[in-house]
């Protein structure tokens, strides 16, 4: 065998279009073997036995290997599709295949760096060498004003001095055509069934359908910002929580790298130059600088991200409270904002930024509950589920994030006045509160006898009562977090 064979690992980057491994390998005119593996680590169980991977992500996963490998079969190829370890898969395709070298994009926390660097090992017994690239944020890290271990911990100060100094690359090409595997049996897609899943059904209640894959990513994308004209609008919309087009969307699509933050940026930036250019065309790279400044904290900090006293090492005494948890997961505490979006989120796999914000401020300012008991559930529900930003964002929300600005909450009962001030996406999500007419609708638990016997609504039987006084479990929480900054400070 005189050309080269180089192995193309797919991960977190389900495309064609801005793929370095793929277009580095193809310049080399070396014959590729896409390969994908469903690693049977990615459907155990998470430190609080929730499934790591649900079966709204688990599908969207499907999918989108399913057409990662049409696209590979329209221009030549196919993808060689496996189930097991990683490490141990690789290495053994290496040496069946003389495989001259294996390409991939890296990974930046625990689990993920240790299956690369077990198969590094691996692959340095039979000799294949591997090249690791950088493709999963929209600044690329060699370009950075600063190296990983001064990434600023403060995201104003990571912003300016990136949009100052650095400048984000172009993306690289699709490829046009693929030389042709060499005879092996590509195999089987498992089933849902196959992985330990039921199918989800998929709720008329959702803001989308969200199908898995690359294609389906372009088509959502030039929906929101082409025919749709959505984009001059985002920033002024991108904080509601009902309908599919009040913000963009693309997170499951860029968790999974059907769509790279860089096809994006140059969509916007056409956009800008072809129709209009404004706050909130802006915004929506902003949001995208948000997900490189997570990725870069965690290739900075490492598992301190993961740790329940946080980046701040700041160690609160937190509660396991099993009970009042699962009337969260549920959708059951009293507090419809907090409860329609938990039911979201269990029926769709999916829930707002806005709402996001409110139910996790609710578990650990509130109920007092383990953070990361709390990112474990969204770990395992969320269709566009991203390690980095899902822990970045509730250690932040927690208090021990680095970008934390002590105590902070959010008043639910005036966040859901603010940003649902007709009660109509309350009322999409909980049936039971439709008869309850105007802004009494935010706090039903101070109906009186009479005005629940006048809306047909019994609290404690129909919906339950709040599972906690809002004001005075802040203020109790509030203390508790005070002792432990205090604490933390002294030692």
């Amino acid at each position: 065998m005189n050309q080269k064979r180089i192995l193309i690992w797919y991960r977190r980057d389900l495309r064609l279009h801005d793929h370095e491994p793929m277009y580095q390998a193809l310049k080399q005119e070396a014959q590729v073997i896409p390969v994908y593996c469903f690693d049977e680590e990615q459907f155990a169980t998470t430190s609080f036995g929730f499934p790591k991977t649900g079966a709204f992500r688990a599908q969207f996963l499907l999918e989108a290997v399913a057409d990662l490998r049409n696209s590979l079969s329209q221009l030549g190829s196919n993808l060689i599709v496996r189930r097991g370890l990683t490490e141990k898969i690789i290495p053994s395709l290496a040496k069946e295949l003389e495989i001259s070298a294996v390409y991939f994009h890296g990974e930046v926390t625990s689990e993920e760096l240790a299956v690369e660097e077990t198969l590094q090992t691996a692959l340095s017994q039979i000799n294949v060498p591997v090249n690791r690239f950088w493709g999963n944020t929209l600044y690329h890290r060699d370009a950075l004003p600063f190296g990983i271990k001064q990434i600023p911990e403060l995201f104003t100060n990571f912003r300016k001095s990136v949009e100052k100094k650095s400048s984000v690359p172009s993306s690289f090409p699709r490829p046009h055509k693929l030389p042709q595997l060499p005879d092996i049996d590509p195999g089987e897609l498992p089933r849902l069934s196959d992985l330990g899943l039921e199918a989800p059904k998929f709720d008329t209640r959702s803001v989308l359908q969200f199908k898995g894959g690359e294609t389906a990513g372009i088509a959502r994308l030039d929906n929101y910002i082409w025919s749709g004209n959505c984009l001059k609008d985002y920033k002024k919309t991108r904080n509601g929580m009902l309908g599919a087009d009040y913000s963009s969307k693309f997170s499951p699509w860029l968790a999974r790298g059907c769509l790279s933050p860089r096809f994006i940026y140059e969509q916007v930036k056409s956009y800008e130059s072809q129709r209009v250019k404004n706050d909130s065309t802006y915004w929506l790279v902003f949001e995208l600088l948000w997900r490189d400044f997570f990725r870069f904290i965690c290739a900075k900090h490492g598992n301190r991200i993961f740790r329940q006293s946080g980046l701040q090492g700041i160690k609160i005494p937190w509660k396991e409270d099993w009970a009042r948890f699962r009337l969260w997961q549920e959708g059951l505490t009293g507090f419809p904002l907090v409860d329609a979006n938990m039911r979201e989120l269990a029926a769709t796999g999916f829930m707002s930024n806005r709402g996001r914000q409110n139910v996790a401020s609710f578990l650990t300012k509130n109920l007092g509950i383990n953070w990361q008991m709390g990112a474990e559930w969204f770990e395992s529900l969320l269709i566009d589920y991203d390690v980095c930003s899902n822990w970045g964002n509730w250690n932040y929300t927690a208090g021990v994030g680095n970008d934390a600005r002590g105590f902070r909450y959010f008043n639910i009962p005036k966040q859901s006045r603010d940003y649902d001030p007709k009660g109509e996406y309350i009322r999409h999500w909980l049936p039971e509160l439709t008869s309850i007419k105007g802004t009494q609708i935010h706090e039903p638990g101070k109906l009186s006898a009479q005005e629940q016997k006048h809306f047909g609504v019994r609290l404690g039987v129909d919906y339950p009562r709040p599972v906690v006084n809002f004001f005075q479990s802040v203020k109790a929480n509030e203390k508790i977090y005070n002792a432990a900054v205090e604490l933390a400070q002294k030692q």
